[in-house]
C-alpha cells in the first residue's frame, strides 16, 4: 500500500509540473498576443522626428498654387501643387510634388458652400490632400432624404465632392487620461495650461458649460475647480476648468499610458496628416493611429463645430477631453467621433495650439509669452506621474525623466508598481516563472524518484547478507 500510495503521489506531482508547464506556455502566447500588432511605443520614432518641409512650402507658395501636404508612408513630405513652377519649387526644397486639378482655394470654396446649407445632425466633412477632394460623410442618424439633399447640394458644388456613409454614430466623448467628475457626467483632464496668474486644465468644451463644478473622485467629496471659459458649439470643442484656491500648482504635463507609465509633453504644436499619433483616455486607455484631415467640421447633436483634426484613432465614452500627442508634442483634446475601441472608428480632436491662442493660455512650464507651439519640431516624451493620472499636478519633478523616455510613474509605491508589471496580462515574465518552477519540479520529482528506488535496492541487497 505504502508503494502505491507513493506512486499516486510522484505521478500526481509529475501531472501538476506538467500542467505548470503547459499554463506557463500559455500565459507567455497571450502576453506576446496581447502588444499592439505593429503598434508604436509612445517615446518611439515617427514623422515629427523626421524634417518636414511640407506645410513651410504650402504657406510660401499660397493656397491658390497648392492644396495641402502630408506624410507619406516612407516618411517623404508631399505637397500638392497646381502647376509646374510650383511643383519645381517643391522638389528643391527636398519635398514629393504631387500635381492636383483643384487649389485649396477651390476647395475651401466648396467646405464654405456646405456650411451655408442647412445643417444636418449626423454629417461631417473634410478635405481629403491626399484624394484632392471634399469628403462629406454621413452616419447612420441621417435619414434616406437628408442624405438625398446632401448629395444633390454636391453634386452642385462639382465633382471633387465625394458623399461616404460611415458606420456608427457621431457622438461627442462625454465620461478621460485622469478622470474629472461634475454633475453632468465624467470627462478627461487634458493638459495643465496657465495664464501666468492662475493654473486650469483644458480640457473639451462639451464637457460642461461655464459654471460646472469638477471634482477628482466620483463621490464629489474632493472639489478639483470650476469651468471658466467654455466654447461649443461653434468654432472649436475647448474649456478652462480653473483649479482651486490653495490647490498644489501643476508640475509638468504627464499622459498616462497604462501600466503605471507615463509620457511627459514638453510642448504644443500642430499635427501634418499622414502623422502617427496617440490618445490616452480613462475609459480605453492609449490607442494610436493616424492623421487623416484638418479643419475638419462635424455636426454634432448639440450643434456644428468646425477646425478639428481627423484621425483613425478609436475613442469611446469617458475619453473626451483626453490628450493627443506625439512624441511629447501635446496635439489636441479629444472631441468626439464614432466606433468604438472593439470595431474602429473615426475620432475629432481640439486642436490644442488654436484653443490656448483663443483662451490666451500657455501649458505649465512654457515661458511666458510663449504658446508652447513646436511646429515641425521633435520633442520628447518622458514619465511619472501618480498611478492613473493623466496629467497629474505636481507628480513629478522637471528633469525627472530624459526627453524621450517612458518609464514608471513615479506617484506609485514600490509594491503597487511590482504587483501592477506581475499582474500585467502583457508581461511575459509571470509566464516565465511558471515554466521554470514547473521543470524544476519534474527534475525535482524525477530526481526523488531516483533517490527512493536506489534506497530500496540497497535496503534489499543488505538483506541477502545474512
Amino acid at each position: 500500500m505504502r508503494h502505491a500510495r507513493r506512486r499516486i503521489v510522484r505521478r500526481g506531482a509529475r501531472a501538476a509540473a506538467l500542467g505548470g508547464v503547459l499554463l506557463g506556455g500559455l500565459m507567455v502566447t497571450q502576453a506576446l498576443a496581447s502588444e499592439p500588432s505593429g503598434a508604436q511605443a509612445p517615446g518611439g520614432t515617427s514623422a515629427r522626428a523626421a524634417s518636414r518641409p511640407g506645410p513651410d512650402l504650402v504657406s510660401r507658395l499660397g493656397s491658390s498654387r497648392t492644396a495641402g501636404s502630408w506624410v507619406a508612408d516612407d516618411g517623404t513630405s508631399v505637397v500638392a501643387v497646381t502647376d509646374s513652377a510650383a511643383a519645381a519649387e517643391v522638389k528643391a526644397a527636398g519635398a514629393r510634388p504631387k500635381m492636383v486639378r483643384h487649389s485649396m482655394d477651390q476647395l475651401k470654396s466648396a467646405t464654405r458652400s456646405l456650411r451655408s446649407a442647412p445643417k444636418v445632425p449626423g454629417t461631417a466633412w473634410v478635405v481629403d490632400y491626399r484624394t484632392n477632394e471634399v469628403v462629406v460623410e454621413g452616419d447612420r442618424t441621417v435619414s434616406a432624404s437628408d442624405w438625398s439633399r446632401m448629395t444633390k447640394l454636391a453634386a452642385g458644388i462639382g465633382d471633387f465632392v465625394r458623399m461616404e456613409r460611415t458606420q456608427g454614430r457621431f457622438t461627442t466623448r462625454v465620461n478621460g487620461a485622469q478622470p474629472v467628475f461634475s454633475t453632468g457626467g465624467r470627462c478627461s483632464a487634458g493638459y495643465n495650461v496657465t495664464n501666468g496668474q492662475s493654473e486650469f486644465i483644458l480640457t473639451a468644451g462639451h464637457c460642461g458649460p461655464g459654471g460646472t463644478l469638477w471634482f477628482s473622485d466620483n463621490t464629489g467629496r474632493t472639489q478639483l475647480g470650476r469651468t471658466v471659459s467654455s466654447e461649443f458649439p461653434g468654432n472649436g470643442d475647448f474649456s478652462l476648468i480653473r483649479y482651486e484656491n490653495g490647490q498644489q500648482t501643476p508640475g509638468d504635463n504627464v499622459v498616462a499610458i497604462g501600466g503605471g507609465r507615463g509620457v511627459r509633453i514638453t510642448a504644443a504644436g500642430d499635427p501634418v496628416v499622414g502623422e502617427k499619433v496617440f490618445r490616452s483616455g480613462s475609459t480605453s486607455g492609449l490607442h494610436d493611429g493616424e492623421v487623416t484631415a484638418l479643419g475638419a467640421t462635424v455636426n454634432y447633436p448639440e450643434g456644428t463645430v468646425t477646425g478639428l483634426i481627423q484621425t483613425t484613432v478609436c475613442a469611446e465614452p469617458g475619453d473626451s477631453g483626453g490628450p493627443l500627442f506625439s512624441e511629447g508634442i501635446a496635439l489636441g483634446v479629444t472631441s468626439g467621433g464614432s466606433g468604438d475601441c472593439q470595431s474602429g472608428g473615426t475620432t475629432f480632436f481640439q486642436p490644442l495650439t488654436n484653443a490656448m491662442a483663443a483662451l490666451g493660455v500657455r501649458l505649465t512650464g512654457q515661458p511666458r509669452g510663449s504658446a508652447g507651439a513646436a511646429s515641425g519640431t521633435s520633442a520628447a516624451p518622458s514619465a511619472s506621474a501618480s498611478a492613473g493620472a493623466a496629467i497629474a499636478p505636481g507628480s513629478s519633478a522637471p528633469g525627472a525623466a530624459a526627453p524621450g523616455a517612458v518609464q514608471q510613474m513615479g506617484g506609485a509605491d514600490a509594491t503597487g508598481g511590482f504587483l501592477s508589471r506581475l499582474t500585467d496580462p502583457r508581461n511575459i515574465g509571470p509566464g516565465l516563472l511558471v515554466i521554470a518552477g514547473s521543470l524544476v519540479a519534474l527534475v525535482a520529482t524525477r530526481y526523488i524518484r531516483t533517490e527512493q528506488e536506489r534506497n530500496a535496492y540497497r535496503r534489499a541487497y543488505s538483506g541477502t547478507w545474512g
